[in-house]
């Protein structure tokens, strides 16, 4: 059982490492901030009086 888990964590470690050497890879998820499409046009239909 240990073997498997060894395994895993070695797996896990050597993918992090070639996501990190091949660039701009984002795994951080969803993004619900100021950046999305519709916020901005939503601020932006705000705004005008």
């Amino acid at each position: 059982m240990w073997k498997l888990v060894a395994g895993f964590v070695v797996f896990a470690a050597l993918a992090m490492w070639l996501l990190s050497k091949g660039g701009d890879v984002d795994i951080s998820g969803e993004k619900h901030g100021i950046e999305a499409p519709a916020a901005e046009s939503a601020a932006s239909a705000a705004s005008k009086p």
